[in-house]
């Protein structure tokens, strides 16, 4: 038969150690404030449990609401966006059948013009056919071009004017016959062909 532990420990001398402890702590609870009836022996430690948590749920909690507000702003800001887009392009519409409506029976385009006036818009060359006294006038800033729906239409430079004024983008050439001639890279006096040159 084997004896336990403890039996054997307490043949070798070893003693149990005393229980006075254990029987002073109830004595100093007792003289304190007296303990709910609820409370068990871990009572005292499940208090600061809730207290840690509840920063957690609340840093969790702000959070999460910084990050709704955040969603929220970046979608009113999305929605102001697209409210300017959709007007500026109502504006643009509206802006396009006035300027239609002031070309329609001014235009001053010859079906049979030969002549071929290039200009640039919309960093492209583009043309437009004229006649030899339209491109004169052209050149002299007595008339001007305006793109009406991907056509070029010749119009007075008071009509240009005009159409300036109800929408700029549309117009497509517009000469300035005060401007320098600086703009052109050949009328640097380098290029210049010189007087005396023989071939």
């Amino acid at each position: 038969m084997s004896n336990s532990l403890r039996d054997q420990l307490t043949q070798l001398g070893f003693t149990p150690p005393p229980k006075p402890e254990r029987e002073a702590r109830p004595r100093k609870q007792g003289g304190g404030k007296p303990r709910p009836p609820h409370a068990g022996k871990g009572g005292g430690a499940a208090k600061p449990r809730p207290e840690r948590a509840q920063p957690r749920q609340r840093g969790e909690m702000d959070l999460a609401k910084a990050y709704a507000i955040r969603a929220q702003a970046e979608k009113n800001e999305r929605i102001a966006a697209e409210k300017q887009k959709q007007e500026e392009a109502r504006q643009r519409r509206e802006a396009k059948a006035r300027l239609a409506e002031l070309v329609k029976d001014r235009a001053l385009n010859v079906d049979d013009a030969e002549i071929a006036r290039h200009f640039e818009y919309g960093g492209k060359i583009k043309r437009i056919y004229v006649t030899p006294e339209q491109l004169r006038a052209l050149n002299a800033g007595e008339l001007g071009v305006v793109q009406i729906d991907g056509r070029y239409k010749l119009v007075t430079a008071a009509v240009l004017a005009e159409a300036e004024a109800i929408f700029a983008p549309a117009v497509a050439l517009k000469v300035d016959p005060s401007a320098p001639a600086g703009d052109d890279p050949y009328a640097d006096p380098k290029y210049q062909v010189p007087d005396d040159l023989v071939w």
